[in-house]
Order: C-alpha cells, then sequence, then structure tokens
C-alpha cells in the first residue's frame, strides 16, 4: 500500500461496526418516540440499543476485527445512544416541568456520559488500569447507567402511580446516576462473575425465567435486574477491596532489587 494512503475497513470488520451502527440508529429513534409521546417505544428502542452494543464488541473479537474505527464509532453511538437519547427522554416525560432545573439534571446525564467514555478511550492504551486488570470497570457502563436512569419510568409504568413522575425526584436520580458513570468505584463486569460449577444449570435454569418475565411482566422484571444491579455495588466494592490487599500483600513479599543483587534472601 502507497506510503500515507488511507487503508479501508476490512469485509470481516464491517458487522461489527454495522451492529454498532444499527444501535445507534435504534437509540436515536427513542427520541422519535419520545417526541410523540409513546414512552414505551422510547425505552424500549434505548434498551434494544444496549443489547445491540453488548454483541458488537464480541462479534469483533471473535471475527478479530478489532479496530480503531470500531472503538471510536462505539464511543459515539454510546454517547449519543445512552446519554443525549435517554436525557432527552426523561425530560420530555418528566423534567420539563421543572424548566430550568430539569433542563440542567438532563444536561448532566448527557455531559457525564460523554466524559465517561472519553476517559474509556484516553485509557485504552495505558498499561496500568488496576480495575481492568482485576476484572472490574470503573465506574457504571454507559448502558447500564441509561437502564438504571430510566427505573422512575418502569416503577410509574408498573404500578401506574404518580409519586414516579415526580420532576424533583426524577431530575435527582438522574443526577445521581450521571456521577456514577464517572465516579471511580470499581463496578463488576462479566469477565468478573464466574460462577461455581454446581450452580451453572441453576444460572441457566433462572436466565430462562428472567426472560420470561420480560415477556410477560417486563417492567417488573426491569426493576429487578435494576434493584439486583445496585444491591451487587457494595459486594463490588468489598470484593475489589480484597483483591487489592492480595495484590500488596504480594507485592509486599516480592524480592527488592537491592535483595536480588545482593543474593540474600526476600523478607517474610
Amino acid at each position: 500500500m502507497p506510503a500515507g494512503r488511507a487503508r479501508g475497513l476490512s469485509l470481516r470488520a464491517v458487522l461489527p461496526n454495522a451492529i454498532t451502527a444499527a444501535a445507534l440508529c435504534s437509540g436515536l429513534t427513542g427520541i422519535r418516540f419520545a417526541i410523540a409521546e409513546n414512552w414505551s417505544l422510547a425505552i424500549f428502542a434505548v434498551i434494544l440499543a444496549g443489547l445491540l452494543d453488548g454483541i458488537d464488541g464480541r462479534i469483533a473479537r471473535l471475527l478479530k476485527a478489532q479496530s480503531r474505527f470500531g472503538a471510536e464509532l462505539d464511543s459515539l453511538a454510546d454517547s449519543l445512544s445512552f446519554g443525549m437519547a435517554p436525557a432527552i427522554i426523561f425530560y420530555l416525560w418528566t423534567l420539563q416541568d421543572l424548566p430550568r432545573l430539569g433542563w440542567f439534571a438532563a444536561l448532566a446525564f448527557a455531559i457525564c456520559c460523554a466524559l465517561r467514555l472519553a476517559r474509556f478511550n484516553a485509557q485504552i492504551d495505558v498499561d496500568h488500569q488496576p480495575h481492568k486488570s482485576a476484572g472490574f470497570l470503573t465506574g457504571v457502563p454507559a448502558p447500564v447507567g441509561a437502564g438504571l436512569a430510566f427505573l422512575p419510568f418502569y416503577l410509574w409504568m408498573a404500578t401506574g402511580r404518580e409519586e414516579f413522575r415526580e420532576p424533583i425526584i426524577c431530575a435527582v436520580w438522574m443526577v445521581g446516576m450521571a456521577f456514577l458513570m464517572i465516579s471511580n468505584i470499581a463496578t463488576l463486569s462479566w469477565t468478573s462473575i464466574r460462577p461455581r460449577r454446581n450452580v451453572r444449570l441453576e444460572l441457566i435454569a433462572g436466565v430462562g425465567i428472567l426472560c420470561a418475565a420480560l415477556l410477560l411482566e417486563p417492567w417488573w422484571a426491569l426493576v429487578a435486574i435494576c434493584a439486583v444491579y445496585l444491591a451487587l455495588m457494595p459486594y463490588s466494592l468489598v470484593r475489589y477491596a480484597r483483591v487489592k490487599r492480595l495484590r500488596e500483600a504480594g507485592a509486599a513479599r516480592a524480592p527488592t532489587p537491592s535483595t536480588e543483587a545482593n543474593g540474600l534472601p526476600p523478607i517474610d
């Protein structure tokens, strides 16, 4: 290839990037449904974007089609689908009753989502990432943050109670989820969840029951998923603290360069 000429995408890289583009279209279509006040379809459009976002990276790794282009497109799509789209949908649903504070809450969510993705891109080539090396994530992922932000809507749909649509409560909740996305707390990732062999059949059965619940009682099922994730956050902090202590203890027992140079045994 001539020097200075840009390399095009390989054929196997088209599929994962096409799925990313589909996730982007799904998230932005949620805004259209929200403008038409079709709230259920608006939320499900964002959820569909999250499902597509969860498989595009795995397909890229399966096809060995990872690229910097794909990473940048994925971050752009995530910023729009899980930052801008939920902020606008939430604003149209309830926050517009607080013309100033409601818009500030929506802006805070969209900005924090963009900041989280920018931090993720900036750390792609960084070798020292304590959370990632231990199998954890830093802060709440953008798709999960969008799903948690809609928890008042799930409760509103499931119960029909207008208290869950209270603009002040929803604004505070959305700002809280925004700061969880840019926080430095360790959160569980798929790689850190390793069930024991004697419960894997039960896990498969639980996933099947969850799928059935999503079909029969989608709003209560989504409430349960959010509740389980929020309940696991303290567990992830305790687990990461334990991993950190074990690493520090191992580093303290490691031989120092001076003892190795002098031929002295390490100090226990």
